[in-house]
C-alpha cells in the first residue's frame, strides 16, 4: 500500500509551439515511483497548497494529516480535477528535442514574411474538545469525498494519543516528529474518505487532489511528517506559480539541472532512463535542483499547450494574485531524500530571474546557455537534444551547411505520454551517461562512438561468413579451409 503525501502523515485504522524543431518526450512524474508532487501558490502573505493524492488502497484505510498556520474553515478547502496536475508536470518537466540540418541547397524566397510560429466525525465530542489530552477540534466540515477536521493540541503526546484512540495505527516515532509543530502553535488539517462519496476507476479508489490556503509571513512546506511513512529514496517535486518571481529553498543547497545537452540517438529510446541517470548524477544528497522556471503563460518548445486562465484559478489565481497566466512565473524544484534527507521542512525564498536551456544550434551543431546565467526574466528549462546532420544529396555549388530546423518530411510534433500520478510506471533502469552523452558535464566524459566498420572489411567479413556457411553444408575437409583461404587472398590481390 502506497501512502500518498509526501508532506502529510497517512494514517491507517488498525483494521486496514514557437519551436523549430521536434519535440520528442518529457521527463515527468510517472518516471518515479514514489514522487510526490505539489502547487504552491504566492501572492504576498498567501500560499495556496494544492497536492495530488497518489493512495493506492481501500478509502476506509485513507487519512492524511498536514500542518498548517491557522485554523482553515469550509471556504479555505476545495477538490480539484486531477487534470490540471498533469498539465502543469508535462509543462515544466525537462524535455528532448530533435533538430535536423536543412538541404543546404535550399535558398528562401526573397523578403519571406515568417509566421510565429461521517467516521471522524462522529468520533469528536459535542463541545470540539478533548479537555483530557489538550486536543482541541477548532473545525469540522466536508468537502467532496473528504471529512475534514482542523485540530489544535497543547501537547504532542495528547495529540498521538488521540488519534490512537480514534483507531488510527500511528507509526513508530510520530509523537517526536509532531513535537515542534505542536510548540510552534500548528494546527492540523485531518482528513478522512467517506467511502460512499468515492469514485472508482477499474475496481481502484481514486481520490479528489485538495487545495487549501491560508496566511503566513514565512513560506514554506512541512515534509518531515512524510519521513514516517517513508520506504527509502522518495522524489518531491515542488511547483510555484508566483507573479514574475522565480523561488529557492532558503534551508537547503540548490543547483540547477545541467540542460542544452547534446546527446545520441539511443536517448530517444528511453528518455526516462537518460534523464534518471542524469539527475542521479547531479542530485547530491541535502540539494534541491532547479529543472525549469519560465512564465506560465508561455513556453519553447511546447509539449502541451502553456496555462491558461482557467488553470491559474483552479490553482489559486481565484483568491490570490488574479487568472492571467501571463506573468506568473512557473518554478519546478525537485529534492530527492532518504530517511536522512529531510531534517526541516522546506522554507522557499525569492530568487533572481534566470536563463538556460534555449537557442538553436550554430553551424557547427553547438549549442550555448548549457547551465543558468542571470537575467532580466525567467527562461530556464531542462533540454536535451538530438541532432541530425543532412544526409542527402548536395546538388548546388554553393551549399550552406549547418542550418537547423525540423524534420525533412515536415513530420508532426509528438508529444510524451501523459502523466500517470495515481498509478506510476515502473521504475526505469540507469542509463551510462558516457556513452550517451556528446556534451559532457563534471564527473562525465562521453565516450567517442564505435566507428562503424570500413567496407574492406566488411566485405572480408562477408566473405568469411559466405564459406563457413559452404563448409557447414558440405562437412569438413580441406576444401573447406581452402575457400576460405582463397576467398581472403582474392580480396588482399584486389587491393
Amino acid at each position: 500500500m502506497r501512502f500518498p503525501l509526501l508532506f502529510a502523515l497517512a494514517l491507517a485504522p488498525a483494521q486496514a509551439l514557437a519551436f523549430c524543431g521536434f519535440y520528442v518526450a518529457g521527463a515527468d512524474t510517472q518516471l518515479y515511483n514514489d514522487a510526490t508532487m505539489v502547487v504552491l501558490m504566492r501572492d504576498g502573505t498567501k500560499t495556496v497548497l494544492s497536492m495530488q493524492n497518489n493512495y493506492q488502497g481501500p478509502p476506509e484505510a485513507f487519512a492524511m494529516v498536514v500542518p498548517v498556520p491557522q485554523v482553515l474553515q469550509k471556504e479555505n478547502v476545495r477538490t480539484l480535477p486531477r487534470d490540471v496536475f498533469a498539465h502543469v508536470d508535462r509543462l515544466a518537466a525537462p524535455r528532448l528535442v530533435e533538430y535536423w540540418e536543412q538541404d543546404p541547397c535550399w535558398v528562401p524566397p526573397p523578403e519571406e514574411e515568417w509566421a510565429e510560429e461521517g467516521m471522524l466525525l462522529s468520533a469528536v465530542r459535542a463541545d470540539g474538545a478533548m479537555d483530557d489530552l489538550g486536543v482541541k477540534v477548532e473545525a469540522r466540515f466536508e468537502v467532496g469525498e473528504y471529512e475534514v477536521v482542523v485540530l489544535s493540541a497543547k501537547d504532542s503526546g495528547g495529540l498521538d494519543t488521540w488519534l490512537k484512540q480514534e483507531k488510527y495505527h500511528i507509526p513508530e516515532g510520530a509523537e517526536p516528529v509532531l513535537r515542534p509543530y505542536v510548540e510552534a502553535g500548528t494546527r492540523f488539517f485531518v482528513a478522512r474518505v467517506n467511502p460512499e462519496k468515492v469514485q472508482f476507476v477499474d475496481g481502484r479508489a481514486v481520490l479528489s487532489p485538495l487545495r487549501m490556503h491560508y496566511d503566513d509571513e514565512k513560506f514554506q512546506l512541512p515534509v518531515r511528517l512524510g519521513l514516517l511513512n517513508s520506504q527509502g529514496q522518495q522524489d518531491l517535486i515542488v511547483h510555484i506559480l508566483a507573479k514574475n518571481q522565480r523561488y529557492e529553498v532558503a534551508n537547503y543547497e540548490n543547483t540547477f539541472i545541467p540542460t542544452n545537452l547534446r546527446v545520441r540517438d539511443d536517448v530517444r529510446k528511453d528518455f526516462g532512463s537518460f534523464y534518471e541517470s542524469l539527475f542521479t548524477e547531479v542530485a547530491r544528497p541535502g540539494t534541491v535542483v532547479t529543472e525549469y522556471a519560465w512564465d506560465a503563460g508561455s513556453c519553447d518548445p511546447c509539449p502541451t499547450p502553456p496555462l491558461e486562465e482557467s488553470d491559474i484559478l483552479t490553482l489559486g489565481g481565484d483568491v490570490a494574485g488574479g487568472g492571467n497566466a501571463y506573468g506568473y512565473t512557473l518554478t519546478r524544484l525537485h529534492y530527492r531524500y532518504g530517511a536522512d534527507g529531510l531534517k526541516e521542512d522546506l522554507v522557499f525564498k525569492a530568487a533572481e530571474p534566470v536563463i538556460g536551456g534555449r537557442g538553436m544550434p550554430d553551424p557547427s551543431g553547438e549549442l550555448s546557455e548549457r547551465g543558468a546565467a542571470p537575467s532580466g526574466s525567467n527562461q530556464f528549462q531542462g533540454r536535451y537534444v538530438i541532432l541530425h546532420r543532412w544526409e542527402g544529396e548536395v546538388a548546388c555549388k554553393s551549399a550552406t551547411h549547418g542550418r537547423w530546423g525540423g524534420p525533412p518530411d515536415g513530420g508532426e510534433q509528438t508529444t510524451a505520454a501523459p502523466s500517470r500520478l495515481s498509478a506510476p510506471a515502473a521504475k526505469t533502469a540507469p542509463m551510462a551517461l558516457a556513452s550517451v552523452l556528446v556534451d559532457g558535464i563534471p564527473g562525465v566524459t562521453p565516450t567517442p562512438p564505435t566507428p562503424a566498420p570500413a567496407a574492406e572489411d566488411e566485405a572480408e567479413q562477408d566473405a568469411i561468413d559466405r564459406a563457413e556457411r559452404r563448409r557447414c553444408q558440405t562437412g569438413p575437409g580441406p576444401g573447406s579451409l581452402l575457400g576460405v583461404l582463397l576467398a581472403l587472398g582474392g580480396l588482399r590481390r584486389r587491393r
